[in-house]
C-alpha cells in the first residue's frame, strides 16, 4: 500500500486497538482473544516500521516510548486541585450533612457517594481528544508533568472513545469535521493489592527495600525518571472529575462520572447517587465493611453534592470545597497473639521496648512488630506478654498496640520487666531521674554503633547517599565499620564484593557490585566537604539536633573552637542553653570522642566553616520562615543555610510568629496551616529574589 493508504489503515487499526483495549483494561469485557489483539497491534507496528512518520503520540504502540528524564518540569494546573475537608467519624459527617441541608434547603438532587481511593491524584489534559499532558497534584497550583509514565498506565486512554456531548447525547472523535476541543479530567493513580505483594517480593529479591503500602508504591512508580520502570508496575486507575463539566452539557457530578465512562476512562463501579442523607451514611457503613474485600485499597468515601449549580452556590473554603467531605474510616484494628517484648538501643543509649506479635495485615500491608515506647506505656496500656492485642496503623502509617483483649487471658500471659543491663552489650542500664527512658551507659555499645553509622549517613547529616540499614549491617557483620571515622576508610573493591546475605538461584551470594559501590564511594567523597554544622549534627551528640548544631557552628566557627568552649559560653548562643550546653561539653570531655574527630580530620574532612570573603549584611534579621515542599534549584538545607546568612531564622512548624512559608512541590499540611493562620506564602520565585535581592516583601 501507498503512505495514504497506510495513514488510512493506520488509524483505523488505532482506532479498533483503542476500542479493544477500553473494553479489556477498563470495563474487563474483552470481545476479542488475547491473540487476536496482538494480531492488530502487531500490525499497526508494521505499519509503523515501514512508515515512522505515521507514528504518532496517541498510538496504542507508544505508551512506552520516552527516554528516561532527568527531573520533571512545572505544571500549572487549569484549576486548583484542592484538598477535600475531612469528618473522622459519623458525627463529623452528620454535622456536615445537617449544615449543608440547611444551605441547600432541600433544592438538590442528593449526594453522590464514591469510595475513597488510597492512591496517588492525577490530573489529565486531552486536546482534540488526546492524551497531552499528565500532572500530578503537587500544591494544588502547581504539579508534576508525569506525561511519559502515565502513559504507560493501560487504563489511561491515549485517544478519548467521545467528543465532549450534547445534554444527552455524545459522538464519537471519527467525525472529521469536530472542532478543536480540550477537556481536563482528575482522578487516582492507584496499585492493586496483589500487585502490591508481587512488587515487594520483586523487591526482596533484589535486595531492595520493600515499599510501605500501595499508595506509596503509587506515588512512586508515578514519579520514576525512567517510564520503563513505571510500565513494568502494574499500575491502574478510576477518575472521578471533569473540570469544566458545564462546557460539556454536564448538570451533576452523577452525568459527568457517566460521560467520563463513555469516553473510554476506568469508573469505579462502587458509586451511588443517594437521595438522602440517611443513604449516604448506610453507603459509608457498607463501604466499611467491604474494605477488605475489595482488590485495592479504600481509606474512606468522598460524598459530593451532586448537582453543579449547588456546588457554585456552596461554593470553597480558603483550601477546601464546601459542597464535599472525606468521610474517614476508623483505623483499621486487628487482633493478634503477643509473642514477646524486647528491647532496641537506639544511638543515643535509649533502650526501647517493642512488640513481636503473629504477623497480621493491617492498613495495606502485613506487621509484626511495634513500638511501645517506654516502660510506663506498656504499664498503663496493661500489656502482658502472650496476651491477645489490638494492633492498628496510626494516621493508617505506624503501626501501633492499642491494648490487651483482657477477656481472652488464660494465665499463661507474663508482665514486662526493663532490662537492667544493656541487651546488647550488657553495660548497666540507668533511667534518669524524672525521665521515661531508660538509657545503655556504654557510648561503644553495639547497638548504638549501627544508629549512630545510620545517623552519620542520613541527608541532614553527612548525606551519604544509599548507605542504607543493609549495607551498614553487612559492613559492621565484616569488621569494615566500627566508628563513622571508618566511612573514610571503604574502597571501591572492598564495597563491591560485599556479600548481601543472599545466594543467587546458582547457591553463589549476592554482592554489592561495582555500580553500587561506585556511587558510594562517590559519596562518601563528596561527604568530606560537608558543612561544619552537618558533621556537629552528625557526631549524634544528645540534643544537638540540625537547628542547634547550625547555631553552634556560625557561633564558633570552628569544631576546634566549639571543643574548646566551656558550658557558660555555649550556652550563650542562641537557642542552645544549659542543657544542650552541658551534653555538648560531656561530649567533647571523652578521651574517645577527642580520639574520634582526630580521625575524621586525619580523613580531611572540613571541620571549620567557610568564611564568605565579605559577609552579606543581616537584612533578614528578626523574620522567621519555614520551608515546605521540595524545591527545583535548592535543597532544602541549602535554603536554609543562604536564609540564615541573611539574618532570618528558619525553623521546622508554622506558628504566629512565622513571617513566611516558602512552599515548594508537595508541601503538606505546612502550607494549610499558614493560610489558616494568615501567614503569608512564597513561591520558590519569591525565595530566589529574596536570596538576590537580600529583602522580603511586606508581610
Amino acid at each position: 500500500m501507498d503512505i495514504e493508504q497506510a495513514r488510512a489503515h493506520a488509524e483505523r487499526l488505532r482506532h479498533e486497538i483503542a476500542h479493544h483495549a477500553w473494553r479489556y483494561y477498563t470495563l474487563d469485557s474483552p470481545e476479542i482473544s488475547d491473540a487476536a489483539y496482538d494480531a492488530l497491534v502487531e500490525e499497526l507496528q508494521a505499519i509503523e516500521a515501514e512508515y515512522p512518520e505515521l507514528i504518532t503520540p496517541d498510538s496504542p504502540t507508544q505508551r512506552v516510548g520516552a527516554a528516561p528524564s532527568a527531573q520533571f518540569a512545572s505544571v500549572v494546573h487549569a484549576q486548583k486541585m484542592y484538598s477535600l475537608e475531612n469528618a473522622m467519624d459519623m458525627d463529623e459527617l452528620n454535622a456536615w450533612l445537617e449544615r449543608t441541608e440547611r444551605e441547600i434547603g432541600g433544592r438538590g438532587s442528593g449526594y453522590v457517594c464514591e469510595l475513597k481511593i488510597d492512591g496517588s491524584s492525577i490530573a489529565l489534559t486531552y486536546e482534540d481528544g488526546v492524551l497531552v499532558r499528565a500532572a500530578t497534584r503537587g500544591d494544588g497550583v502547581t504539579g508534576e508533568d508525569v506525561t511519559a509514565n502515565v502513559r504507560t498506565i493501560k487504563s489511561v486512554p491515549l485517544r478519548l472513545l467521545e467528543k465532549p456531548p450534547s445534554p444527552g447525547q455524545g459522538a464519537l472523535l471519527e467525525d472529521a469535521n469536530a472542532k478543536p476541543w480540550r477537556v481536563d479530567v482528575r482522578g487516582e493513580v492507584f496499585m492493586p493489592k496483589a500487585s502490591f505483594e508481587r512488587l515487594n517480593e520483586e523487591q526482596e529479591k533484589a535486595g531492595l527495600p520493600r515499599f510501605a503500602n500501595p499508595r506509596n508504591a503509587a506515588a512512586g512508580s508515578v514519579r520514576q525518571k525512567d517510564p520503563a520502570v513505571t510500565a513494568s508496575r502494574d499500575l491502574d486507575t478510576f477518575m472521578y472529575q471533569v473540570v469544566e463539566p458545564r462546557a460539556l452539557g454536564l448538570g451533576s457530578q452523577h452525568e459527568a462520572l457517566q460521560w467520563l465512562g463513555r469516553a473510554g476512562f476506568k469508573v469505579n463501579p462502587d458509586i451511588e447517587v443517594c437521595a438522602t442523607t440517611q443513604e449516604v451514611r448506610a453507603f459509608c457503613e457498607r463501604a466499611l465493611t467491604r474494605r477488605d474485600s475489595l482488590a485495592y485499597e479504600i481509606d474512606g468515601v468522598v460524598v459530593k453534592v451532586d448537582s453543579f449549580a449547588l456546588q457554585d452556590e456552596l461554593g470553597f473554603t480558603s483550601k477546601a470545597p464546601r459542597w464535599a467531605i472525606a468521610y474517614k474510616f476508623p483505623p483499621e484494628e486487628r487482633t493478634t497473639r503477643l509473642l514477646d517484648i524486647q528491647v532496641s538501643v537506639g544511638r543515643t543509649g535509649a533502650m526501647t521496648p517493642y512488640a513481636i506479635f503473629e504477623p497480621v495485615r493491617v492498613a495495606g500491608s502485613t506487621i509484626s512488630r511495634a513500638t511501645l515506647h517506654n516502660a510506663d506505656e506498656i504499664a498503663r496500656k496493661g500489656i502482658l506478654i502472650g496476651d491477645t492485642i489490638i494492633v492498628r496503623k496510626a494516621g493508617d502509617v505506624i503501626p501501633e498496640v492499642v491494648g490487651p483483649v483482657v477477656r481472652l487471658r488464660d494465665g499463661s500471659e507474663r508482665p514486662f520487666v526493663m532490662p537492667s543491663t544493656c541487651p546488647a552489650c550488657g553495660a548497666p542500664a540507668w533511667r534518669p531521674e524524672g525521665e521515661a527512658v531508660t538509657r545503655c551507659t556504654n557510648a561503644a555499645c553495639p547497638a548504638q554503633r549501627l544508629e549512630r553509622l545510620l545517623h552519620w549517613a542520613s541527608r541532614e547529616a553527612m548525606d551519604i547517599d544509599g548507605m542504607g540499614e543493609e549495607i551498614v549491617s553487612r559492613l559492621i557483620e565484616r569488621g569494615l565499620l566500627r566508628d563513622v571515622s571508618d566511612y573514610y576508610t571503604l574502597t571501591k573493591s572492598g564495597l563491591a564484593s560485599l556479600e548481601m546475605g543472599r545466594t543467587r538461584k546458582d547457591g553463589s551470594p549476592v554482592l554489592l557490585g561495582e555500580t553500587m559501590a561506585a556511587k558510594l564511594m562517590a559519596s562518601i567523597e563528596a561527604s568530606r566537604d560537608r558543612p561544619l554544622s552537618r558533621l556537629l549534627f552528625g557526631l549524634g551528640i544528645r540534643h544537638v539536633g540540625a537547628t542547634v548544631a547550625q547555631a553552634l557552628a556560625r557561633a564558633y566557627g570552628s569544631l576546634d573552637a566549639i571543643m574548646a568552649a566551656p558550658t557558660e559560653s555555649l550556652s550563650r548562643v542562641e537557642g542552645v542553653g544549659l542543657v544542650i550546653a552541658a551534653s555538648v561539653r560531656a561530649f567533647f570531655d571523652n578521651p574517645e570522642n577527642i580520639a574520634l574527630v582526630q580521625r575524621l580530620k586525619d580523613a580531611g574532612l572540613r571541620t571549620e566553616e567557610e568564611q564568605d570573603v565579605e559577609a552579606p549584611p543581616q537584612s533578614l534579621a528578626g523574620l522567621t520562615f519555614v520551608l515546605t515542599g521540595a524545591l527545583e534549584h535548592y535543597t532544602r538545607e541549602e535554603a536554609s543555610e543562604a536564609l540564615r546568612r541573611l539574618g532570618a531564622k528558619v525553623t521546622n512548624s508554622v506558628s504566629r510568629t512565622t513571617s513566611f512559608v516558602i512552599v515548594g512541590a508537595d508541601p503538606g499540611s505546612k502550607r494549610e496551616r499558614a493560610l489558616e493562620l494568615g501567614v503569608p506564602v512564597l513561591t520558590e520565585e519569591d525565595l530566589i529574589r529574596i536570596l538576590q535581592t537580600g529583602e522580603a516583601p511586606a508581610a
